[in-house]
């Protein structure tokens, strides 16, 4: 089925001929992992839950870059909060994420220097406006954000500023896939791909999934036919035995990606091993300033004090971050953790499996 255009692809009849073939050939129960936040949400905001055949259960992965980042990190960033003559640059979802004892919206109360942006390089107009302080972009994301925030590094170098920093927590997506794949208390039949994070990597990237793990994966898109193309597309692999890479959003992804973007990205950051909430260290996950500009590392430049982490007693979201139990299974949920008072980070992103569940799920 070949769909081109993205009105199509909110085609109500469209949809229901999807549906009625995903119900066709749906014999055996299967359990599918969408590994994007976005997808998450789409999910429940249009109801794709309720249309599948009863043995199509839809989990939600580690996809929501906020809810992945290490309780470390959380505590760096505040830590760089409290120190003085510097300016916090982040985007607004790590605002409200608890930290051991704090969080940024808390020290920003307190009077701490804490900006809200919408792109790395509103932190860097910050920093020339302000040069007699230093301004910290807080770097959290996939790779999706990695390479604009590496062109910030690359044009403050260039420009000669010296006061413009970034602290890099930034995660890869195709480790974090082999270790859920490899995970013995992770039982996944197939993969919705993450569509943003593939326009810069490429559907290629994910080739070892179906030569090493023989798991049948999907690239989608976000508009309900995207998501319901990638659920036909999956139990038609796993009933016929024959696990693909399968490219369903062209319109937007290449099978080599963005080469422009990642050769940005490697270019200012390198593959470390990273701790990702819930999961644990990932080696090569992580993405850390390359030595050339190690002016621009907040984590080398600054004196950051952190303390020991403490993770939320009862909060469940590293399980829900691997698909092992979902947000109602956890004992905070609804009760200790809302929206209004989030325990944990799934909680408080706009694409954490729990907000999403405290919004769209009503049972």
């Amino acid at each position: 089925m070949s769909i081109k255009y993205l009105e199509e692809y909110r085609d109500p009849e469209l949809a229901r001929r999807l549906i009625d073939r995903i119900h066709q050939i749906s014999s055996k129960p299967v359990r599918l992992m969408e590994v994007c936040g976005t997808h998450t949400v789409s999910i429940f905001r249009s109801g794709i839950r309720s249309v599948l055949p009863d043995g199509i259960s839809l989990v939600s992965g580690p996809g929501c870059p906020v809810c992945v980042t290490d309780q470390s990190d959380i505590d760096a960033f505040i830590a760089i909060s409290r120190l003085d003559r510097v300016i916090v640059a982040t985007f607004g979802d790590l605002i409200r994420v608890p930290g051991t004892d704090s969080s940024l919206q808390a020290e920003r109360a307190c009077g701490r220097d804490i900006r809200v942006v919408y792109s790395a390089m509103d932190a860097l107009d910050i920093a020339k406006q302000h040069p007699d302080k230093r301004v910290v972009f807080l770097g959290v994301g996939f790779e999706t954000t990695a390479p604009t925030i590496a062109a910030t590094v690359l044009t403050a170098k260039a420009a000669g500023l010296t006061n413009y920093l970034v602290y890099s927590a930034h995660k890869t997506v195709p480790p974090a896939l082999e270790v859920l794949v490899t995970a013995p208390e992770v039982h996944i039949d197939g993969f919705i791909l993450p569509g943003h994070v593939s326009v810069i990597l490429g559907s290629n990237a994910y080739m070892f999934l179906k030569t090493v793990h023989h798991m049948p994966c999907v690239v989608a898109g976000f508009e309900p036919a995207d998501i319901l193309q990638a659920v036909y597309s999956l139990v038609s692999q796993i009933h016929a035995g024959k696990p693909e890479i399968d490219n369903a959003y062209p319109r937007a992804v290449t099978p080599e990606g963005n080469p422009k973007a990642i050769s940005v990205m490697n270019a200012v950051f390198e593959p470390v091993d990273a701790a990702w909430r819930g999961i644990g260290t990932i080696p090569g996950s992580g993405l850390k300033i390359r030595a050339e500009y190690a002016l621009a590392d907040a984590a080398l430049q600054l004196d950051i004090r952190v303390p020991e982490p403490v993770i939320p007693k009862g909060c469940a979201c590293g399980d829900i971050l691997k698909g092992i139990k979902i947000p109602p299974e956890c004992a905070l949920y609804k009760k200790r953790c809302t929206p209004v008072n989030p325990v944990g980070p799934c909680m408080v992103s706009s694409e954490g499996t729990c907000a999403a569940y405290y919004r769209y799920y009503s049972q």
